[in-house]
């Protein structure tokens, strides 16, 4: 009998638990899922705004992803194409490259990721008419450096090779001087040849918090529901 009874207090005091962490959850996603959608608001207020020039040199300290991410910018300068990075890319046309050119413009250097190629087009001699000379004007979205690689891919910038569009490191590696922390991803239009394809920036986001916090409150309710059972039969 007294193991019986130490059986269910240990089992209310489980479900009390439980049910106390089963909501903690649901209140973080609830918490979450308004984090998410104020970022697709201004996202989607930033994409769609006119565009403006990419931020000055002295501004540049101040660049965070908060306030300035994906915002619709244009830059004006001479794209460096002896200097370009290779990054690996998986889009929705397949496997492939970012081609990543630094602009040197009167504010220092902005590096331009023009667009995707597949795998075939990755050397320049695949793609001739793509490398555009003279001064020219790339419009597109701002975006913050991404230091940290992929997962469980960090670059590799002794073996160029790189999965991120890391701005210091590929600066450093392409001996550029005056680098802006963030890059402009190229809109979408056509350059000579048809590569690299631009306008590919992934501006949706995945919010599944609602789901996530109702089976959460869920599964609150549901330890609840067994501890009023238990307390029941322990009265």
């Amino acid at each position: 009998m007294t193991a019986s009874r130490g059986k269910r207090r240990f089992l209310i005091l489980l479900c009390l638990l439980s049910a106390l962490l089963f909501t903690a959850l649901g209140i973080w996603q609830v918490e979450r899922r308004a984090w998410k959608l104020d970022l697709i608001a201004r996202v989607d207020a930033r994409v769609a705004a006119p565009v403006q020039p990419a931020p000055a040199r002295s501004a540049w300290a101040k660049i965070n992803a908060h306030d300035d991410e994906y915002r619709h910018v244009r830059a004006s300068g001479f794209l460096l194409n002896n200097r370009e990075t290779l990054v690996e890319a998986l889009t929705e046309r397949g496997a492939g490259f970012w081609i990543v050119t630094p602009m040197q413009t009167t504010n220092g250097t902005i590096l331009v990721n023009r667009g995707f190629v597949p795998t075939e087009r990755s050397a320049i001699a695949a793609r001739p008419g793509g490398q555009l000379t003279g001064p020219v004007t790339v419009t597109g979205l701002l975006r913050i450096t991404e230091p940290r690689g992929r997962v469980l891919r960090p670059n590799r910038p002794s073996e160029n090779r790189w999965y991120s569009r890391d701005v210091a490191a590929i600066a450093r590696a392409r001996g550029l001087s005056n680098a802006a922390p963030f890059f402009i991803d190229a809109d979408a239009k056509p350059n000579p040849g048809g590569y690299p394809i631009g306008g590919m920036t992934v501006v949706t986001f995945r919010n599944m918090h609602l789901i996530y916090a109702l089976t959460w409150f869920a599964l609150a309710a549901l330890s609840l529901a067994g501890l009023v059972l238990l307390f029941r039969r322990e009265r």
